[in-house]
């Protein structure tokens, strides 16, 4: 289950042959508002980003009026491309992957520039056309959501681009010049003037947005993940990872009447956006807006996957793309931090049996949610006994997973910090437990209660629990062990496994033999 990455320290990766899966990979993206460099560790499933630097170019800014890159941006750009260079050396980086998009695309300078920016960075350039950029798009959202179903748009400094994604099934995409930049140059900075723009456009999209009616709308983009870390803000939310950060469409049609309509300096948690950024937000606004009155999604939901995360996809052999990349983020987790691998993954097998021999149905969903907190159970052990909880929220929380909604990240949150703290519902983090949902919530009171069980048994260490079956018999929880271990059976493990009957309502006992 871990990938080959997990099995290696960051310096032996470095020092990996080139072309070797467990080398680190870069992307240095040449946007018609920022160029930035992000460098992950491997190509894998889950890529982690090991290094991520943007720089506010501009390069798009007034191209469709002027016809041309703006000189000082492209000094700027030319100049990141030189850092970008030096630091993917630095990183000993196996591949280096440079994409540029639409203000290359559309100025009559753009060769010039690209011959350029191809000398300073020293790579090969691709330039994608807007349907490619469009199909790269949905390749991220499909690498960084389980079972996506919906409709990916990408919104850029120059362009929109939208396409449909069913699971793995990318349709066509559509490209139009409704970026940030693009619509302030149209419109002449009047947010009234391009929301005519916008609408006259999304009339043109309506075979893509017709297809999204009840549905989800991925947002990809800086300035959208902008606009949604400043809702995050109003709404005092308590997890600020932006992606699969899920929000109701009416919900959010009125924060954004509220961007567009006010002066943004005044919105909670502004101080996070770059003041380049602060420009673009109503124009992001009006857009994803209209988006979502002709498309009436069922949800939008944020991803911080798009060009740079597909294009990595696409190189990966069939077998790995089909992994789950909640599960194969989880299980480099485990590798990584765990003081015995193994020992999550038989977790799994232990669990699995327990929850057969319950009468409640465990969804698909909660099955592999299950199986990932197993596997990420032991990542808080290095800290003092009286903060491995807190700190196991710390790490769940806030790590780079992608395959999870935000309520699947607070159970893996809360079902490992109970773990350690205890599974009365007072015990609990009280944000994450609303953010959760009663059934998540008491699901993770359910597996906490199990590992509670597990670990004084094990120790943590592989080996143990395939000889202390635990499950539900006639109407009680019974954990069995064998004859030599009776010792085991203290005070503290059975009450461990009374804490467990709790849970469920079930008298619990220990039975020897």
């Amino acid at each position: 289950m871990a990938s080959p990455r997990a099995n290696l320290t960051l310096a032996h990766a470095a020092d990996a042959p080139l072309g070797d899966p467990c080398r680190p990979v870069a992307i240095i993206d040449i946007g018609s508002n920022s160029v930035r460099l992000v460098a992950y560790d491997g190509l894998t499933r889950a890529p982690t980003p090991l290094y991520n630097e943007k720089v506010l170019c501009g390069l798009g800014r007034n191209v469709l009026t002027t016809g041309r890159l703006n000189e000082e941006a492209v000094a700027r750009a030319l100049a990141a491309l030189g850092r970008f260079r030096i630091l993917c050396e630095t990183m000993r980086v196996g591949s280096v992957h440079v994409l540029a998009t639409a203000a290359a695309r559309d100025a009559s300078n753009g060769p010039d520039f690209l011959r350029a920016a191809q000398a300073a960075c020293g790579q090969e350039i691709q330039l994608l056309s807007g349907r490619r950029e469009a199909e790269l798009s949905a390749l991220g959202v499909v690498s960084g959501f389980h079972a996506p179903d919906g409709v990916v748009g990408d919104m850029g400094g120059g362009s929109l681009e939208l396409v449909d994604v069913r699971g793995t099934v990318v349709g066509q995409g559509v490209t139009m010049p409704l970026g940030g930049l693009a619509l302030q140059d149209l419109s002449g900075g009047s947010i009234k003037k391009a929301g005519k723009i916008v609408r006259e456009h999304m009339r043109k999209a309506a075979p893509q947005l017709e297809t999204l009616n009840g549905r989800t709308f991925y947002a990809v983009g800086g300035t959208w993940r902008a606009i949604a870390r400043l809702h995050q803000a109003a709404r005092g939310y308590p997890v600020h990872v932006m992606h699969g950060y899920t929000v109701d469409p009416t919900d959010e049609l009125s924060f954004l009447q509220i961007v567009e309509q006010t002066d943004v300096s005044q919105l909670g948690d502004i101080d996070a956006i770059s003041e380049a950024r602060r420009p673009l937000l109503a124009y992001g606004a009006v857009v994803l807006e209209e988006i979502i009155r002709v498309g009436r999604p069922r949800a939008v939901a944020v991803s911080a996957s798009g060009v740079r995360e597909g294009l990595l996809f696409e190189q990966l052999d069939r077998e790995t793309r089909l992994l789950d990349p909640l599960l194969a983020s989880a299980a480099e987790f485990n590798a990584l931090r765990a003081r015995s691998p193994r020992h999550g993954e038989e977790l799994i097998g232990w669990t699995d049996a327990f929850v057969a021999s319950l009468d409640g149905h465990e969804t698909a969903d909660e099955r592999r949610l299950r199986h990932a907190a197993c596997l990420l159970s032991d990542v808080g052990w290095r800290a003092h006994p009286d903060y491995r909880g807190d700190q196991s929220i710390a790490v769940i929380q806030n790590a780079a997973f992608v395959g999870v909604d935000h309520p699947g990240r607070a159970y893996l949150a809360l079902s490992v910090s109970l773990r350690h703290s205890g599974v009365a519902p007072e015990k609990a983090n009280p944000l994450l437990r609303g953010l959760a949902g009663p059934r998540l919530f008491e699901r993770a009171r359910l597996l906490g209660a199990l590992l509670r069980v597990a670990f004084p048994i094990s120790a943590g260490i592989d080996g143990a629990l395939g000889r202390a079956p635990i499950a539900v018999e006639g109407g009680r929880a019974v954990l069995r062990l064998p004859p030599d271990w009776a010792d085991l059976g203290s005070e503290r493990l059975l009450n461990r496994v009374r804490g467990l009957g709790r849970v469920l309502g079930l008298d619990a006992r220990i039975e020897i033999g």
